[in-house]
């Protein structure tokens, strides 16, 4: 009829993931998310955790025979002379390095076990991205990754992705648990919660 305005219909917002899930809430309105992002793990404060398919260097001083290079196995085991199997995933190099010198003090007098454990090739940060984004999959990285550096490797979120909602699943240790956390790309975005900007560990998604 004359003089009506026409409005386009509604449109179902999908529901995108980003390391999980993007729930479905109005990205138009500020976020109300609540939650500390100080609390959360920044990989880059600590000492590395190797992982599966990450690349070692061990070093015995004297001990050429009991040097090795070595891959980690997909069960995050090594194997090293007279050490025989040897868990190092989930573990850093000062770790392994103490467990080492523990097991050649058997073999090797204890003030010439001098170990050094290296790592020389960082295989196993891995991401997932997933949902309305233009190029889900999982990602590999050679250095750390924030939220924001994920969501571009994964070409950006679609257009039809809710921004003011994403969840970020966390592996929680090895009790087979994990965490969500809320994220709002919008304000990190706006620069209104620069902190929810948080860095990837090994396994999110």
């Amino acid at each position: 009829a004359v003089g009506e305005v026409w409005h386009p219909p509604p449109v179902n917002i999908a529901k995108a993931v980003v390391l999980l899930l993007l729930a479905a809430s109005s990205a138009a309105c500020a976020s109300t998310i609540d939650w500390d992002y100080s609390k959360e793990v920044d990989p880059r404060k600590t000492e590395y955790v190797i992982g599966a398919a990450d690349g070692l260097q061990i070093n015995v001083w004297q001990n050429g025979d009991l040097s090795t290079q070595a891959i980690v196995r997909p069960d995050g085991t090594i194997t090293m002379p007279l050490v025989g199997d040897l868990k190092v995933g989930g573990k850093t190099p000062t770790q392994v390095r103490n467990e080492i010198k523990a097991r050649l003090a058997e073999f090797v007098k204890a003030e010439a076990a001098i170990v050094t454990v290296a790592v020389t090739a960082v295989n196993s940060y891995r991401f997932t991205v997933t949902g309305s984004v233009q190029n889900p999959g999982t990602f590999n990285s050679q250095y750390y990754v924030s939220l924001a550096d994920a969501l571009a490797m994964a070409g950006g979120p679609t257009r039809f992705a809710d921004t003011s909602a994403i969840e970020v699943i966390r592996p929680n240790g090895d009790n087979g648990k994990s965490r969500r956390i809320p994220v709002s790309y919008d304000d990190i975005q706006t620069r209104r919660r620069p902190a929810a900007n948080i860095i990837l560990i090994a396994g999110d998604n």
